[in-house]
């Protein structure tokens, strides 16, 4: 088993630690991802929420996605990093922003999702597989 996952904000008021491999790992290219990142794209880690571990108080934000699903964004009120996410509609996963990680280099895309919302100039490694929406 590989070492817990960590991580948090920027100022460090909210921290998490993960057990376990996460469950996918993906850059999404919808556009909330866009207006979030302020980038072409957002990348994520999804895990099982079980045993994670999640200390300070996050401001919390609903909103609906392109699935038409409700996502909770989990950032810090302090210095405003995205944290995390949840998603109304599957409670069971937990899924965390890859520069929130301690360590970003442990991410290793699987995916990229809603590429039917790509913008010309955000270039993702073709070698990565694509799918319009969300993969079934």
């Amino acid at each position: 088993m590989s070492a817990a996952y960590t991580g948090g904000c920027a100022c460090g008021a909210i921290r998490y630690e993960i057990p376990g491999e996460p469950v996918f790992m993906n850059h999404c290219q919808c556009r909330d991802c866009q207006r979030k990142s302020g980038t072409g794209h957002g990348s994520y880690l999804t895990f099982a929420s079980e045993g994670v571990k999640l200390t300070g108080k996050a401001t919390q934000w609903d909103m609906v996605g392109d699935s038409g699903n409700v996502k909770t964004r989990g950032f810090c009120p302090a210095c405003g990093s995205p944290v995390y996410l949840r998603f109304a509609a599957m409670p069971q996963i937990f899924t965390v922003h890859a520069a929130s990680l301690d360590d970003p280099a442990r991410f290793a895309p699987q995916a990229v999702t809603y590429r039917m919302r790509a913008l010309p100039w955000d270039f993702i490694d073709p070698a990565v597989p694509a799918f319009e929406k969300m993969p079934g």
